[in-house]
């Protein structure tokens, strides 16, 4: 029941890529004390809804479904679990990859900080931060 290495790299670099996307963007603030709605469920087609994003369906299997969207808060990956189990294993392999991943229940979505904190003002869920050895981040002066 674990998911496929050839379906955990693939995320993988979308993860990569949305992440290094991410990397030159500036935040414009974004309020504090933003509040949290309660955490959404359903399907991936209401989740996208809830959102207003089209998704484009990657992945559609039994154990997992995936899809990539956009919406005006920018791109990201959303993706539907089978069970709460498969939805950890998910998230505690591809968080080596680094990103940000905003998880509800049996759900996830994972695109640059500034998208999921966005997103979580619509879904609720809970914010999670990937491992990040690439460190493309520079302190600076």
């Amino acid at each position: 029941m674990r998911v496929t290495r050839a379906l955990l790299a693939a995320t993988g670099a979308a993860v990569a890529v949305l992440a290094l996307a991410g990397c030159g963007a500036g935040g414009s603030g974004g309020t504090a004390a933003q509040k949290v709605p309660a955490t959404a469920t359903g399907s991936l087609e209401s989740l996208a809804a809830e959102v207003k994003c089209k998704p484009n369906m990657q992945t559609d299997a039994d154990e997992i479904r995936q899809a990539i969207c956009k919406n005006g808060d920018g791109k990201f990956i959303l993706a539907t679990f089978a069970t709460d189990r498969g939805l950890r294993e998910w998230i505690n392999d591809a968080k080596d990859y680094g990103g940000f991943y905003l998880v509800g229940r049996k759900w996830v979505v994972v695109g640059d900080d500034g998208v999921v904190k966005a997103l979580r003002g619509t879904l609720g869920g809970d914010l999670e931060v990937g491992t990040n050895h690439a460190g493309h981040h520079a302190h600076g002066g």
